[in-house]
């Protein structure tokens, strides 16, 4: 059992991620150790504070699964006026971001060693974001575990409350029946707009850097299929408040 913010207790939910102990390499281990403590965030703190955080900063987003860090490294280094959140579970892939920040001075990214419902739930606060990006997450292709999966419709529903009023919910997958489903469980919700019409999948954004996971499922014969839906109106109100679902694991690219 957990507690809701209210303090009443609540039953835990199905993890859409496995937990993976992994191997630090040397290089990993040591971006840990030297940058965590300037870099890293911990939920036991709260609410986030953006101008605080990423002084200078006017815009803020955040990834879900980020893997090894590489889009997310490669979009901070871009665009120096965003502040960029990253959470993850997977801690050699969270030494491999931190190592990316300091080799390239990426004095906006910021990141979350944790799961990424509670993160949102805990530590963003509502309508803070410009954009929620959830690339390539874990298929759970079996068809006994795509009760796992994250994109579910209290999840959509915690993502459009913790983003502003036109921000925007990138999801990219090369999973096909993933994709119908994430497009489904979407368009089902209100106060959703679909940037590529109706029912359609968007064009992969020049913007969004093509990940090593998608270049495997590429040469795999996998099509890949962006979605791209813009909050316009407030979300409902839910008598809980609260998702349902957790952060993908590494496994997501």
């Amino acid at each position: 059992m957990s507690e809701a913010e209210d303090g009443t207790p609540r039953t835990r939910a199905i993890r859409s991620f496995v937990r993976r102990q992994g191997r630090f390499t040397p290089a990993q281990r040591a971006a840990w150790d030297r940058l965590w403590a300037g870099r890293g965030l911990d939920p036991a703190d709260g609410k986030l504070d953006p101008v605080s955080v990423f002084p200078g900063c006017s815009r803020l987003v955040v990834e879900i699964g980020f893997g090894m860090g590489y889009t997310l490294a490669e979009l901070a280094a871009r665009d120096p006026a965003c502040g960029f959140v990253g959470i993850e579970v997977h801690r050699p892939g969270v030494g491999k971001l931190l190592a990316l920040a300091g080799e390239q001075g990426l004095g906006n990214v910021r990141v979350y060693c944790h799961d990424a419902v509670e993160v949102l739930e805990r530590c963003i606060p509502d309508a803070a974001l410009d954009a929620l990006l959830l690339f390539f997450p874990d298929p759970w292709h079996k068809k006994r575990h795509h009760k796992r999966r994250l994109v579910q419709p209290p999840f959509v529903a915690l993502v459009q409350r913790k983003l502003k009023p036109g921000g925007i919910f990138h999801l990219a997958t090369d999973w096909e029946d993933y994709a119908g489903q994430m497009l489904a469980v979407i368009e089902s919700q209100p106060g959703w707009l679909n940037l590529a019409g109706a029912g359609c999948f968007a064009p992969r954004p020049a913007t969004r850097p093509q990940t090593r996971f998608e270049a495997r499922g590429l040469r795999l014969g996998h099509a890949v299929h962006d979605l791209l839906f813009r909050r316009q109106t407030p979300p409902p109100e839910h008598a809980d408040g609260h998702a349902q679902a957790n952060s993908p694991s590494t496994e997501s690219r």
